[in-house]
């Protein structure tokens, strides 16, 4: 059944003339009176009384037409709704961000993209860089945003960032706190706080720490930041986090101290799933946060 055979209809039933339903739909008489013949035969049911007076629907007609309406209601919010889509008026994006520094570095993306495309839906989801990419993968994310970007892309397509080194987090009573650098080895008798296991920033600073032949003393894992910089506060350990977060620490009872020799950072980056269809908002989020990362990567 073609759509235009039941526009062709609800016109001529509304109007109940051939020639005005001709003039309205701008298509000449003789097609419109095909498509009605061939509905007619495709319902096996005359829609109209063809009498010398005046044209009148049957009992079956008014019955189609009550369907048609609604047919062709259906088919007028689809194609607007597929209008909206194309325009980037409408649409939904799911992103994983990590907490680690999701919120400190992302927030400013994801607002100014939705001050272009106020219309499109943003889901944001709170987990670790390693989850985010299984989400990406299985496809209940459309986009992550992630620390540490793998060596080797796999399924992904990747848009690196910039590389946030980590800061080392003192309470001003610990002898730490007086130096202008630390290096990784000075922690060798320093409790840990640390994020939990499931985030990647915790498998580099193991690895830091058996590079520098000591295994830490880990006496707390959090998801949270604010957690992690309690127990700093209340001399419970040292905390390592990314420069961006350091930089927006205002307490007077911790102290910020950079690291020398070392070579943990959060490799900041957004992945997609590759050779995977991509809807018109998320491409066009693809595209725009490759311009927004291109302006604060550091050249």
């Amino acid at each position: 059944m073609d759509i235009r055979h039941l526009e062709y209809f609800a016109e001529v039933a509304e109007t109940l003339s051939f020639t005005k339903a001709s003039q309205n739909l701008h298509v000449t008489q003789p097609s419109i009176s095909k498509a009605i013949k061939n509905l007619e035969g495709e319902l096996g049911v005359p829609l109209f009384y063809r009498s010398s007076k005046q044209l009148e629907l049957t009992d079956a007609g008014k019955a189609v037409l009550i369907n048609a309406k609604k047919v062709l209601e259906a088919f007028k919010n689809l194609t607007l709704e597929l209008t909206d889509i194309m325009e980037l008026k409408s649409g939904e994006i799911r992103i994983g961000i990590p907490p680690i520094v999701g919120a400190a570095f992302f927030s400013k993306l994801i607002s100014h993209f939705k001050e272009e495309f106020p219309f499109i839906k943003i889901t944001l989801t709170e987990v670790g860089t390693k989850k985010i990419k299984q989400g990406v993968d299985d496809g209940t994310l459309d986009i992550g945003l992630i620390c540490t970007l793998p060596a080797r892309t796999g399924n992904f397509e990747l848009i690196p960032a910039l590389k946030d080194p980590v800061m080392l987090i003192v309470h001003k009573d610990n002898e730490l706190a007086s130096r202008k650098e630390v290096h990784f080895s000075d922690l060798a008798n320093e409790p840990f706080v640390l994020y939990r296991k499931d985030f990647t920033l915790y498998d580099l600073i193991i690895e830091e720490c058996s590079k520098n032949n000591f295994q830490p003393n880990i006496v707390c894992e959090s998801s949270q930041k604010d957690f992690l910089l309690g127990m700093v506060e209340g001399k419970l350990g040292v905390a390592l986090l990314p420069s961006k977060i350091c930089h927006d620490i205002n307490n007077k009872n911790l102290a910020v101290i950079p690291f020398y020799g070392s070579d943990v950072n959060l490799d900041l980056g957004m992945i997609w799933k590759k050779d995977k269809y991509l809807s018109f908002a998320v491409r066009e989020f693809i595209s725009f946060s490759g311009e927004f990362l291109m302006d604060v990567a550091p050249h």
